[in-house]
């Protein structure tokens, strides 16, 4: 026969040209105690016994195999796992567990009401942590025998087995189908099983040794039509004034189940597709619990505990009736205000042990109240003091679900029907729990991005430094952003050290690369500076030794840096670059900004490659602009662009320090929206105004190598301060500059020893000497002949430190400027 025509194939059945064949299937779930847990329409018509019966029963009462077929029965007997002739593993052996592969025969069952039913089986062994052991389809063969007959065609053999390849023809359907006739376990629990059985292999039939028809159910439009036609078949029958066959009339209900699976599905499918669009934990909220008002329930509580509220990290314990509930969202269809006024969105309560919300809690399963009775509402109302809530609340029907993540209860919905409305059912509680553990999922990766945001927000705010607004003869201001929302952790940093001789190090710099990492290799690379910059190196000099650490560090430390020294007194900036975008400097008497022309350099890690440095004269007022790339950078544009934009709101007025920044910023924001593309790398912005300090506020001795002279420093202090206003400074100044002085002159060899005297903000004494050893705070000992000195500075002083120089050394105190 042409086992190519689909006139030739059974009814339902494709054709043997790889078409799936739709046949009615028994489906039947093994729990791991051997009990039914799943008992289909179609077992309840194959097998005889009614679902409510079947479900927890032990299936080898419900399925008493009696043995595989006679040989010489008409049709060929078939029970191996691959494509041969011959007996298999029959049935029991699937049922009561001796089998830990998939099987599919052919077998006699003993059914209630009829003789014998001839059943073809295919049982797959599940595993995984879900309970259920064993997955069991079945079809009678009798309507195969009914087809051969009917349609007058004649098969060499019928025998059930499986397609092993993945890309069998059927697959898809069968992964399509399947679910909808598991409608009482969950989306996870269904796909789980039909991962399983695709992966183990298809269910065929065999009609020839070369012919096979892959299986799928006979669910959907086909069998709709089929059930349509029967009916009209039913109602020819009825209008005669003939009773009606049962196999005409008994397909009403199977039509309710199939509407409402398929309608449970789209629900499902509706929803998943409206929550989670944004990582925002509070949209989140109130997106899970807009998604089922109206189309599920009329009222949506929705509850979560207060570690997820405030995005911290998982909840502890399992919740008790001490744990507080905050209410984050509410929605309903009731006239307005009806509710916000007895359960305002905000209020945080704990939950005793008596009532649903307290259940679904602590065991993580949804509680299904049919109806709430009077009794009940006041119980629940209880609760709430010095509101009634039982007008709300009483008759109507009500679900509780937990919002899991991880078998960890983060929250719980509370979702109302009004009275008139159809009351929450079992599918509904299956629908429910499925719809929460979707939100329960979504919720949780918004609470781990509020919490990771918060602890790498934390992070980066450690590990970037607080410089104050004002140094040593200028004012400083910075920014920092975030390259995108996912990432508030970069690599990007700037800093600002205080330097002998009233000078200051700004440092910006960029480590390439984003993430842990990044910031990881800045945090080493920024203390690394600092320390470098405290030792007093030149600009050039300090780059070439970072680059030597970084280069012992690891093959993967790349970075970009610029370094400035602004010495005030001077009105001079020293400035080293590592492969970073030059600096702006804006010009005071005209507004002029330019970019400076610095040797560029290689970046930091690169290795081998001599650094250069630059000196540049600056006035007071001017402006120094220091950023990395981000800024500037733009996709899809010349980085001329960015940076040309940067030289040009840089010179634009601005009332303050901030202001500026910020008009840096807003600009360049502006420009990149204009462009092609966004800011996708981090920002750290720098900008100093140098004002310089004036010649009237400094004054400087050259000190012999005589101890007299500590006598002549201590008198050219005072008269200093006296003249500057600061008499008030004079005593404790005079007493530290006494100390220092002496040590200086005991020690120096054969340089004289420098005194300076720096009024500003605060006002800074330095001592310089010729000796590189520097001095240390000694432990207090009445009996020690030296270390005092130091003492007294460091009790006096507000601020106090050494450092080398090039020469020797300079030992520095300051004190708060008070004037008269």
């Amino acid at each position: 026969m042409d086992h190519g025509s689909e006139r030739d194939a059974p009814p339902g059945l494709g054709a043997g040209d790889g078409a799936p064949g739709r046949i009615p299937l028994a489906v039947v779930v093994v729990d791991r105690d051997g009990q039914v847990s799943h008992w289909s329409t179609g077992a309840r018509r194959l097998f005889g016994a009614a679902k409510e019966d079947a479900i927890g029963r032990s299936v080898l009462d419900l399925l008493p195999v009696s043995g595989a077929l006679p040989e010489d029965d008409e049709i060929t007997p078939y029970g191996a796992y691959a494509a041969y002739d011959g007996l298999g593993p029959d049935l029991e052996s699937s049922l009561d567990g001796r089998l830990n592969f998939p099987a599919a025969g052919r077998a006699r069952l003993t059914v209630t009401d009829r003789d014998r039913a001839d059943v073809l089986w295919w049982a797959y062994p599940l595993v995984g942590p879900g309970n259920e052991r064993l997955l069991v389809l079945a079809a009678d063969a009798e309507r195969l025998r009914r087809a051969e007959h009917d349609e007058g065609v004649a098969f060499e053999r019928i025998a059930p087995g499986f397609a092993l390849h993945t890309d069998f023809p059927g697959a898809e359907e069968l992964a399509r189908r399947l679910p909808e006739i598991l409608p009482s376990m969950s989306v996870d629990e269904s796909a789980r099983i039909v991962a399983q059985v695709l992966e183990l292999g298809y269910p065929i039939l065999e009609f020839s040794q070369n012919d096979r028809v892959p299986v799928t159910p006979d669910w959907g439009v086909a069998r709709r039509t089929e059930r349509l036609a029967r009916r009209e078949r039913a109602a020819h029958v009825a209008a005669q004034g003939l009773p009606v066959p049962v196999e005409l009339a008994d397909d009403e209900g199977e039509d309710l189940e199939y509407a409402a699976v398929r309608e449970r599905l789209e629900f499902l499918n509706e929803v998943s597709g409206k929550i989670g669009t944004s990582l925002d934990l509070s949209r989140t909220i109130v997106e899970v619990s807009r998604a089922v008002v109206p189309r599920f329930t009329d009222v949506a509580g929705t509850y979560l505990r207060e570690q997820v509220v405030a995005g911290e990290g998982f909840p502890d314990g399992v919740p008790d009736t001490t744990t507080m509930w905050h209410r984050v969202a509410l929605e309903h269809t009731d006239e307005p205000g009806r509710w916000d006024d007895v359960v305002p969105v905000g209020e945080a309560m704990p939950f005793p042990a008596h009532t649903p919300f307290f259940q679904c809690m602590t065991t993580g399963e949804p509680v299904l109240v049919p109806r709430i009775s009077v009794e009940m509402g006041h119980a629940i109302a209880s609760q709430f003091e010095k509101r009634d809530i039982r007008p709300l609340i009483t008759g109507r029907s009500m679900l509780v679900v937990p919002l899991k993540a991880r078998t960890v209860v983060l929250g719980f919905m509370i979702l109302l029907r009004h009275p008139e409305r159809e009351l929450f059912n079992d599918m509904d509680r299956v629908t429910g729990a499925e719809l929460a553990a979707r939100a329960g999922l979504v919720l949780d990766n918004a609470r781990m991005y509020t919490f990771q945001e918060s602890v790498a927000e934390t992070l980066q705010d450690s590990m970037l430094p607080h410089i104050p607004p004002r140094m040593a003869g200028c004012d400083i201001a910075t920014r920092y952003l975030p390259g995108t929302l996912l990432g508030r952790v970069g690599g990007d940093w700037f800093d600002s050290v205080k330097l002998p001789g009233a000078r200051t190090a700004l440092v910006v710099g960029d480590v390439m690369g984003h993430g842990l990492n990044s910031a990881a290799m800045m945090g080493q690379l920024r203390t690394a500076v600092q320390t470098m910059a405290a030792m007093d190196l030149p600009p050039a000099q300090l780059l070439r030794n970072l680059d030597d650490l970084a280069q012992r560090l690891g093959d993967g430390y790349l970075a970009t840096c610029l370094y400035a020294v602004y010495d005030p007194i001077e009105g001079e900036l020293h400035l080293a670059n590592a492969g970073h975008i030059p600096p702006v400097l804006v010009r005071a008497v005209d507004g002029r900004s330019e970019l400076l022309d610095l040797p560029t350099g290689a970046p930091i890690g690169v290795g081998g490659v001599a650094f250069e440095s630059l000196r540049v004269r600056v006035d007071p007022g001017d402006r120094l602009v220091m950023c990395t790339d981000g800024l500037v950078e733009m996709r899809g544009e010349d980085i001329g662009v960015g940076l040309a934009t940067l030289c040009e709101s840089a010179a634009h007025p601005a009332a303050s320090m901030d202001d500026a920044c910020d008009t840096i910023i807003r600009a360049l924001a502006e420009t990149f929206s204009a462009g092609r593309g966004g800011r996708k790398d981090d920002v750290a912005l720098l900008m100093a105004r140098l004002n310089g300090i004036g010649p009237e506020d400094v004054a400087e001795w050259r000190l012999a190598l005589d101890p007299a002279e500590v006598r002549r420093a201590r008198a050219a202090v005072r008269e200093q301060l006296h003249d500057w206003g600061l008499a008030r400074l004079a005593d404790p100044a005079e007493l530290m500059v006494s100390e220092l002085v002496t040590n200086a002159v005991r020690h120096s060899h054969s340089r004289p020893v420098q005194l300076r005297l720096i009024r500003g903000e605060t006002l800074l004494c330095e001592v310089d000497d010729d000796d590189h050893t520097l001095p240390t705070l000694l432990g207090a000992d009445p009996a020690a002949e030296a270390g005092r000195g130091l003492r007294v500075v460091s009790t006096l002083a507000r601020e106090w430190g050494t450092s080398r120089t090039a020469a020797g050394k300079t030992v520095w105190f300051e004190l708060t400027a008070r004037r008269r």
